[in-house]
C-alpha cells in the first residue's frame, strides 16, 4: 500500500478553524517524543488534544509568534509554530529566530511539506533581522535531524538529563 499523495498543498497562516487539527497533530508530536523517552518527556493524556490546539491557536494573534501550515483542501497536514526571543541568558543566546514546532502527519512526510513548512517560517521571520535561528530536536529523532540539516542549521548544545525520582 503506497501512502496518500495530497495532490498539491499549500502553506497559509493558521487560522481559529484549524485549531482540531493542530491538536491533533500537536497531540502526535507529544506522543512521538513520550515515546522516544518516556522518562524526558510528558506523556500525551485525553486532553492534549484540546489543550494543545487551544494555545496554538492562541498564537496566531500575537505579533512576535508565527503559525503556518501546510493544507490541502480543508485537510491541515503540517504545521510549524516559531517565535522571536530576545537575550536568553539561560541559552547564552542574544536574539534569535526560535523553531518551537514542527511536524507533518505520518502519512504525508516525504513529500517536502516539512522542508516547505520550514522555509515559510524562516520566511516569515526574516524581517526581524535576527542574527540566528535556533531549534531542539529529540536525540532519537534522526528524521527531522537530516532536515535541520539539509536547510543549513548546525549542532551547538547536548541537553543531559539525570532522573532524580
Amino acid at each position: 500500500m503506497t501512502d496518500p499523495q495530497p495532490a498539491s498543498f499549500t502553506i497559509r497562516s493558521a487560522v481559529p478553524a484549524d485549531r482540531a487539527q493542530l491538536g491533533r497533530l500537536g497531540a502526535q508530536m507529544v506522543a512521538v517524543h513520550h515515546a522516544f523517552d518516556a522518562r524526558r518527556f510528558i506523556a500525551p493524556t485525553p486532553e492534549t488534544p484540546e489543550v494543545y490546539g487551544g494555545f496554538l491557536t492562541r498564537q496566531i494573534e500575537r505579533a512576535e509568534s508565527v503559525l503556518r501550515v501546510a493544507a490541502a483542501g480543508d485537510a491541515v497536514l503540517g504545521y510549524v509554530y516559531a517565535g522571536v526571543e530576545g537575550n536568553d541568558y539561560m541559552a547564552l543566546r542574544g536574539p534569535a529566530g526560535v523553531i518551537y514546532d514542527l511536524i507533518v502527519a505520518p502519512e504525508h512526510r516525504r513529500q517536502g511539506i516539512g522542508r516547505a513548512l520550514l522555509d515559510a517560517a524562516m520566511a516569515a521571520l526574516a524581517p526581524h533581522a535576527l542574527p540566528r535561528l535556533v531549534l531542539f530536536t529529540a536525540e532519537r529523532n534522526v528524521e527531522a535531524q537530516a532536515l535541520f540539516t539539509a536547510a543549513g542549521f548546525h549542532r551547538t548544545m547536548v541537553e543531559m538529563t539525570r532522573d532524580l525520582a
